[in-house]
């Protein structure tokens, strides 16, 4: 399971940079930063302009996962 708002929040501090700063980036109340890290799914638009400002993938975190396994049994179905 991804939880984009925890990579997001991540990959913001690893990039040396504020909640503030991504806010203006993506045109949003700095307070909204906080709830995004809170999220565990997002809107894929708003994901797009976290991306762009961030110049990161976050899609790929859900494209990798797309073929992991929950369960062993799972893995062996594949």
């Amino acid at each position: 399971m991804v939880n984009i708002g925890k990579l997001i929040e991540d990959e913001l501090r690893n990039q040396e940079r504020t909640p503030t700063w991504l806010a203006r980036k993506i045109n949003c109340e700095r307070s909204n930063i906080y709830y995004i890290f809170r999220q565990t799914s997002i809107n894929t638009e708003l994901l797009l302009l976290i991306s762009r400002a961030l110049s990161i993938d976050f899609f790929k975190y859900y494209s990798d996962s797309l073929y992991e396994c929950e369960t062993e049994e799972e893995c062996k179905n594949n």
